[in-house]
């Protein structure tokens, strides 16, 4: 009577959800985030060739097994912003030496198998581990059987492997098996997401947003604007044009970024651009020809993401035209 209710019990601990207090996780990121950084996607819970966070949202793609905390800027990512385990662990796996690249197909047979890129794997025991991709080339400072803690440096976030925008991958698994920390026992509840992560402290969702402003004398090129070079500080006042840029992440069809530009003496243009297509990352530009030279001062833009009834955020940028 005793062995078959140890093993109901068991039976019962087994089949239980998991819980925070299996394992308790850090960002893998020394960054703001929300400020310097943020989270790009998360874990795909949807079985069909569709994708879902979970949240249910559009913030994942079909098979993705982890969690991507992202750079604003290519200049972020050449400056060094450290990739730190999430959890205190024993360093099992590394590599490193693969370049800093943006993935196109052309470089499908450099990265085969090594769609990671350089990248570092942490046993935490009692089956729980983590891996980490893209890191930076030559920017991996730890060896297997290295003991880490959670300030420790293991490399800098890269352009590594099948990446098109500097991030650091982090999965999570227990058993072999991947678990999202935002949703460890895999009960999706779209209205209501539970509140039992693997996260020390709340990771705040952000549904997509506006991730920067600018303004440039012509519609800029996307490479530049993700480089974090395409804005102008200051524009004569003979610029041939006046442009505002918005760059966001997360669009989904239907959304609508709302472009405005306000001059030393008032608006100049006030424009709503709708988004056609769910895009991971992308932007929107308007903008007016010079008919006359520019008034003098300072021209605020202000960029708009908005869902349905919903503003999703605004962020402002400026220019000095003199």
């Amino acid at each position: 009577m005793r062995a078959a209710w140890v093993a109901a019990l068991l039976s019962s601990l087994a089949a239980a959800p998991l819980t925070a207090r299996d394992i308790i996780l850090t960002p893998p990121i020394d960054c703001d985030l929300g400020a310097d950084c943020f989270i790009q996607q998360y874990v795909d819970h949807d079985p069909s060739s569709d994708a879902s966070d979970f949240r249910c949202s559009s913030l994942s793609y079909d098979g993705h097994k982890g969690t991507d905390f992202a750079l604003r800027t290519h200049e972020h990512m050449r400056r060094g912003v450290n990739v730190l385990p999430a959890a205190p662990g024993t360093v099992r796996a590394t590599r490193d030496g693969m370049r800093d690249a943006i993935y196109t197909s052309d470089a499908r047979a450099d990265v085969e198998n090594r769609e990671c890129g350089n990248g570092v794997v942490i046993d935490h025991g009692d089956g729980w581990s983590t891996q980490y991709c893209h890191l930076k080339r030559g920017s991996v400072t730890v060896r297997k059987g290295d003991l880490v803690q959670q300030n420790s440096v293991l490399g800098q976030v890269g352009l590594s492997g099948r990446t098109a925008f500097p991030h650091v991958h982090l999965t999570v698994r227990k058993d072999g098996k991947v678990v999202d920390p935002f949703d460890p026992d895999g009960a999706i509840t779209c209205g209501t997401p539970g509140t039992d992560t693997l996260w020390q402290s709340e990771l705040p969702y952000r549904p997509g947003g506006v991730l920067s402003v600018g303004f440039a004398d012509a519609v800029p090129r996307f490479d530049d604007i993700k480089a974090g070079t395409a804005a102008m500080a200051a524009m004569p006042v003979d610029a041939p044009a006046l442009v505002v840029f918005g760059y966001a992440f997360g669009g989904q069809a239907g959304d609508s970024m709302q472009l405005r530009i306000d001059g030393p003496d008032g608006v100049i243009m006030n424009e709503p651009v709708t988004i056609n297509k769910d895009q991971a990352q992308f932007f929107r530009a308007v903008g007016k020809k010079r008919r006359a030279n520019w008034p003098r001062g300072t021209y605020l833009g202000t960029v708009t993401l908005i869902r349905g009834p919903q503003v999703i955020n605004s962020v402002q940028g400026r220019v000095v035209i003199d």
